[in-house]
């Protein structure tokens, strides 16, 4: 594993090639660190990109082809060890591809492309997914990234709309048809630590694109931006954890009742042979 730096006047970043993950966010002025540690005693990641699942398969288990493959919780990319592509001043990219280890999870050869640039005190995050097999592809992919935050109710969570949002909540891993809503105010939602008493926050049907986390003084201290139609926002269940995980999602768990068939995942995507799926999203801090 090895970790590479990009830094302009105002921040710096870096990132491992294990995961590809962003491991730190530095404001350079102040020395303020926008990522989570990674202290494993509440949660060991810091911004682990999720693929080829995003969310769990029913029973851990999807079928294809009259195949079972097990994978567990927003798949294996997140471990795998990324390959640098490239590196400039401003961006960097690194790739996976299929391998033995990877198809006795997932059936299909693939490219995994993920790079990140630099642009002022923004982060673009982005995806590049290629289908090298002969067949066509069906996968998910989505971010996890986590940023500081206490859970006292004095930081505020804030998204792009005021109207109420509807979210989906989590059962044993697999959506349920139970759901609630959070009345904001002005756009507002207060970070407390139960919130998440019922898991990850899931916001489907692009209810929201922007998501912010604002300090007590009612600053915002991170904004994420995102074209996809579903994202969530999670804390470790009951722990006080302090922090909190915006995740744009291209794909999500299961529904408790699915057939549990790969192509018929919801909000799965689809490539044929040779195609490329393209995706991004913002993290301005």
């Amino acid at each position: 594993m090895a970790v590479y730096t990009l830094e302009n006047a105002q921040v710096k970043m870096s990132v491992k090639s294990a995961g590809a993950e962003l491991i730190s966010l530095i404001d350079k002025a102040t020395g303020y660190e926008y990522m989570w540690c990674g202290d494993p005693a509440f949660w060991g990641r810091v911004s682990p990109v999720l693929f080829p699942v995003v969310g769990q398969y029913k029973d851990k288990t999807s079928y294809y082809d009259g195949q079972a493959y097990t994978m567990g919780q927003h798949g294996f990319a997140r471990d795998m060890e990324f390959e640098l592509e490239s590196q400039t001043e401003d961006e960097i990219w690194f790739s996976l591809a299929a391998s033995p280890e990877s198809h006795e999870k997932y059936p299909f050869d693939f490219l995994l492309c993920c790079g990140y640039r630099l642009e002022g005190r923004s982060v673009h995050m982005m995806w590049k997914v290629k289908n090298t097999d002969a067949r066509t592809m069906y996968f998910s992919i989505g971010a996890h990234p986590a940023f500081n935050c206490p859970m006292d109710g004095t930081w505020k969570l804030r998204f792009d709309t005021d109207a109420p949002l509807t979210v989906g909540i989590l059962e044993n891993g697999v959506l349920s048809d139970r759901q609630k809503t959070l009345v904001l105010e002005n756009g507002l939602y207060p970070i407390t630590n139960d919130l998440f008493d019922d898991d990850a926050l899931i916001v489907e049907n692009d209810q929201a694109h922007n998501v912010a986390i604002l300090n007590a003084e009612g600053k915002a201290v991170v904004e994420v931006d995102f074209q996809s139609h579903l994202f969530g926002v999670w804390s470790p269940v009951k722990k006080n954890a302090p922090f909190v995980c915006i995740e744009p999602w291209y794909g999500r768990s299961d529904r408790a009742g699915f057939d549990q068939k790969l192509e018929n995942r919801e909000y799965g995507n689809v490539l044929e042979s040779g195609g490329e799926f393209e995706a991004e999203y913002l993290i301005t801090v």
